[in-house]
């Protein structure tokens, strides 16, 4: 007999992906438009009385459809959609069009005196232009520039601090017309970042430290990039709690999602980030890696940054941030089979090669 499936909040995770392609609809569905399919999904729905969850086959699933409610069948046929469908092409201010067709690289340029891994290394525009034109020719598709670290623990800097680092970088790097990030979460850098050559905004707040900060990302109709952290740098690894962790993180994405769309920004230009290690226990990225594909529910690309990060170190015992390669390099290609679009990567000579053979390999 079918599990209760209650209708309070419905979740769908797809469940044994593959890489196509595949031409069974009947046994399969494909992920988001891309060359990954499931076999299964996961249906969860979560009351006060806890979790229900039960796995049903693509095979089954107009059998399972058909001993639910109109309301119930409805709500999981929404998500799947979301699943589903092909993802927008990313449209950029400079013309640039960024697709889907392969992973998106995102290579990180901190121009931060602190950051928990290169901080001091490129804070200064003679040595920061090189290191971007590395990043590009080893493969990146976009360069993230950020000048507040946000590492565990970090203080705020000043909004003018915080210009006086990415602003000389962004213009300078501006000339070569490629699609430029700006990592912050305050809206006047934001804004003088759009209006110095930067094309997609990135912020870890998810537009909610900076109450203006949303009416810059509709005036300038620019991507946003929203990730969750569970509080601020300060104290968010103060003993992080979740009732459950996928679908609070989800919950708390899709109600940005919302609030964004709301706002009358266009959904092909919001991508969702669950925020790996901002206010997370080692336990806690783990499972969001098992779960990424959980995501993909929401109905936009997925970014997911898990380079030289704190919780590979104290897997691998590894203390020092940029000897953190390989471990990174696996956790980005765990992302890359769940379907996630974009990776934010320090490493970008390294990732493009694992990518390179992740792709081959499909095609054997």
């Amino acid at each position: 007999m079918a599990a209760k499936i209650n209708t309070d909040k419905i979740y769908v995770q797809p469940l044994g992906l593959v890489r196509g392609p595949i031409h069974c609809d009947r046994v399969f569905k494909n992920l988001t438009g891309g060359n990954i399919y499931f076999a299964a999904v996961r249906i969860i729905s979560r009351t006060k009385q806890g979790l229900e969850e039960k796995i049903v086959s693509i095979v089954d699933l107009d059998n399972f459809f058909k001993k639910k409610s109109t309301t119930v069948a409805e709500k999981i046929k929404t998500i799947l959609n979301n699943i589903e469908s092909p993802r927008g092409a990313l449209m950029l201010n400079n013309g640039s069009v960024i697709g889907w067709k392969k992973p998106v690289i995102q290579g990180v340029l901190n121009v931060t005196p602190d950051s928990f891994s290169d901080g001091g290394q490129y804070s200064d525009i003679e040595l920061a232009r090189p290191h971007a034109h590395e990043m590009i020719s080893a493969g990146a598709d976009i360069i993230d520039i950020g000048g507040e670290t946000t590492k565990p623990g970090a203080q705020s800097v000043s909004i003018k601090s915080e210009k006086d680092r990415v602003l000389p970088v962004i213009k300078n790097l501006a000339t070569l017309n490629f699609p430029l990030s700006i990592d912050s979460r305050n809206a006047e850098v934001m804004n003088d970042a759009i209006q110095n050559g930067a094309h997609i905004i990135n912020d870890i707040s998810a537009l909610g430290h900076d109450l203006k900060s949303i009416g810059v990302v509709k005036k300038e109709d620019v991507p946003i990039i929203l990730m969750h952290a569970q509080g601020a740098p300060e104290i968010m690894q103060n003993n992080p709690q979740y009732s459950h962790i996928l679908l609070d993180i989800y919950d708390y994405l899709e109600s940005r999602i919302k609030m964004c769309i709301d706002a009358g920004i266009d959904k092909n230009k919001i991508i969702a980030d669950p925020g790996i290690g901002f206010g997370k226990t080692v336990d806690h990225n783990l499972e969001i890696l098992n779960g990424l594909s959980i995501f993909h529910g929401l109905g936009v690309p997925l970014l997911v940054g898990t380079s030289r990060k704190s919780f590979i170190g104290k897997i691998t015992g590894e203390k020092v941030a940029e000897n953190r390669v390989s471990g990174s390099i696996a956790a980005m290609l765990l992302c890359l089979e769940q379907g996630v679009q974009i990776v934010r990567v320090h490493d970008v000579e390294q990732a493009t090669q694992a990518i390179s053979v992740w792709n081959a390999a499909q095609k054997v």
